[in-house]
C-alpha cells in the first residue's frame, strides 16, 4: 500500500480470537489487537482526530507547540502526530509510568517533563499535580493544550474502531467491554457501532486497586492509562450497563499468558481487559460474543512490573 504519510497507517487493525484461552462451553471472545498502529497504541486514532481536526479549524497551525499531560501512551501518539504535522509537542510526565514512554516520546522530538511520584504508584494526587502543570504551560503565547479530557475531537478519533468491528464480524455482538481512562475509547467505538446498526451491552472496567467508578474512591495502582482518579469525562453511564473492578495482579498475570500461549504481546490494561472478558464469556456461555481492546504493546513495558 502506497501512502502520503504515516499517518495512513493508523487502524484497520485485525480482530483476533481468544478461543484458545477460553474454557469449554464459554462465549466467543474476540480482541481488536490495536498494537499495529504506528506508535504500536489505538491512541494513534485519537492523537490523528484531535490533531487534525485542530489544524483544520485553524486553532493550530504550524510550529505551533501542543501540550498535554499523560502517562506515555497518549503522548506517544501526540508526539507522532505533532512530527508529521510540523507542530511541537510538549508532555507532561511522570516517573511512575514505564520510562520506555518517555524515551518514545523523545524519539519522536517530544520535550518531556517528568514529574516525581511516591512509590511508583499512580496516585489521584499525582495526576492533578500532572495536570496543573500542563495547564499552565499551555497558558503560555503560541501554546495550544490538546486536552484529552475533555475536547470532542478525542472521542470521534474511536468512531472508526467501532465501524471496523462491526464490518468484521458482520454486525454479530453482544457484549463491548473495556477499562476506562478517558472513556473516549469505549463510548467513540460505541458510537462507531451504533452508525452501524449494532447495539451491544457495554461493560467498563477499572483496577480493583483503583475503584472509584464503583465504590466512589480511588487509590494507587500501576495499570497505566486507565483509573485516572476522577470520573472519565466522557463515560456515560446511561449507555454503560454495568462498571467492573479488576485486580492488577490478575491483568498483569493474563499479559503473560496471551504473550506465552497466544503470542499477543500487551500491556496492563489489555490484561485487565482481557480477564474481564473471559469471566463474561464463561458467564454468558456459548451462542453469543464479546468484544475487548488490545489497547497497545507490551515493548512498552518491559522495564516495569508484568514481565520483570
Amino acid at each position: 500500500m502506497l501512502a502520503e504519510s504515516a499517518l495512513n497507517g493508523v487502524g484497520n487493525t485485525p480482530l483476533v480470537s481468544l478461543q484458545k484461552l477460553l474454557p469449554e462451553g464459554a462465549a466467543e471472545v474476540w480482541l481488536k489487537l490495536e498494537s499495529g498502529n504506528p506508535t504500536g497504541s489505538y491512541k494513534d486514532r485519537m492523537a490523528v482526530s484531535l490533531l487534525t481536526q485542530a489544524m483544520h479549524r485553524g486553532d493550530l497551525k504550524s510550529g505551533d507547540k501542543v501540550v498535554e499531560y499523560t502517562g506515555g501512551s497518549t503522548g506517544t501518539a501526540l508526539a507522532f502526530v505533532s512530527s508529521v504535522l510540523d507542530l511541537q509537542f510538549t508532555a507532561v510526565f511522570s516517573d511512575a509510568f514505564s520510562d520506555s514512554k518517555r524515551r518514545a516520546m523523545e524519539a519522536y522530538g517530544a520535550n518531556v517533563l517528568v514529574e516525581k511520584s511516591e512509590d511508583g504508584t499512580i496516585t489521584p494526587e499525582l495526576i492533578q499535580r500532572m495536570k496543573s502543570r500542563a495547564y499552565s504551560l499551555a497558558s503560555e503565547p503560541g501554546c495550544y493544550y490538546a486536552d484529552q479530557f475533555g475536547s470532542s475531537d478525542v472521542r470521534k478519533g474511536y468512531e472508526p474502531m467501532g465501524l471496523e468491528i462491526a464490518r468484521e464480524l458482520e454486525g454479530q455482538l453482544d457484549v463491548l467491554v473495556s477499562a476506562v481512562g478517558t472513556g473516549a475509547a469505549l463510548m467513540g467505538t460505541t458510537d462507531g457501532l451504533e452508525k452501524a446498526g449494532v447495539l451491544p451491552n457495554v461493560i467498563a472496567l477499572e483496577p480493583l486497586q483503583s475503584p472509584l467508578l464503583t465504590t466512589g474512591k480511588g487509590g494507587p495502582h500501576k495499570v497505566e492509562g486507565v483509573g485516572v482518579g476522577f470520573e472519565p469525562p466522557f463515560l456515560d453511564r446511561e449507555r454503560v450497563c454495568d462498571i467492573r473492578a479488576i485486580d492488577q495482579a490478575a491483568a498483569f498475570n493474563m499479559c503473560r499468558r496471551l504473550a506465552s500461549e497466544a503470542g499477543i504481546f500487551c500491556g496492563a490494561s489489555t490484561g485487565l481487559n482481557v480477564v474481564a472478558a473471559i469471566d463474561l464469556a464463561e458467564e454468558m456461555g456459548p451462542g453469543r460474543r464479546i468484544v475487548t481492546f488490545g489497547c497497545d504493546s507490551g515493548i512498552k513495558y518491559l522495564g516495569g512490573d508484568i514481565f520483570s
